[in-house]
């Protein structure tokens, strides 16, 4: 290398990193209080960030959704199927007022990827888990058709590496992508980037996960 030229930015970093990144970014949401909390895993050193989100969707969406299951029922009776849709024009009736989704983010650190990775579950007021095509049709329009294109940020059902139970992810494996120009330019200009920040607001607005701008101005990389 010659005399003056910077080591490359990495785009991966080590727990202990990642761990630092996360401390400083709770500080900053306990300070502007917008729901971000450290899950900390019994027995074990393991944890995540968690944040649960109540999102206001179009009355059509759970009514549409509520259709598509009933369609599958055609083996009632006349009268039954009756009832059904005066029950369905009930629903409709709720969700006009009560179109509401809850949505849980996890991010966590990926060993394998040595890079954080944003996992979620979806689900009614009632507790019924949203289908992977439910969650598809709720991705925002101005991403879905790049996440059906390329694979970095591919959403897939996988099951939480540290609660053992279904979640959704998007997957991490071109991160490198989009971090690295960001990481370059951080670096050329001597600025301290938090790389869970910077992380987190490209690939949390693909689900509906809002980072204030907040975060990129006052949260900066740990010492």
């Amino acid at each position: 290398m010659m005399a003056g030229e910077r080591n490359p930015a990495s785009c991966y970093l080590d727990e202990r990193t990642f761990r630092l990144c996360c401390q400083l970014f709770l500080q900053h949401s306990e300070t502007i209080q917008d729901g971000w909390s450290w899950e900390q895993i019994k027995g074990t050193d393991e944890g995540f960030m968690k944040k649960t989100v109540l999102m206001p969707v179009k009355p059509s969406f759970l009514h549409k959704q509520h259709e598509c299951s009933m369609q599958d029922e055609n083996m009632v009776t006349d009268d039954v199927q009756a009832n059904v849709e005066d029950e369905t024009a009930g629903v409709q009736a709720v969700c006009e007022i009560h179109a509401v989704l809850r949505y849980e983010y996890h991010v966590l650190y990926s060993c394998s990827y040595q890079i954080p990775v944003l996992y979620f579950r979806a689900s009614t007021l009632d507790g019924r888990p949203l289908s992977l095509e439910e969650v598809w049709s709720n991705v925002h329009p101005n991403y879905r058709q790049r996440l059906q294109q390329g694979p970095w940020d591919t959403l897939t059902q996988q099951e939480h590496p540290l609660l053992g139970q279904p979640f959704f992810m998007l997957h991490p494996c071109r991160t490198e992508e989009f971090m690295k120009p960001a990481l370059d330019l951080a670096q050329a200009e001597n600025k301290r980037m938090n790389y869970v920040v910077t992380w987190l607001s490209v690939v949390g607005p693909v689900v509906r996960l809002d980072v204030p701008l907040s975060y990129s101005t006052e949260v900066s990389a740990p010492d």
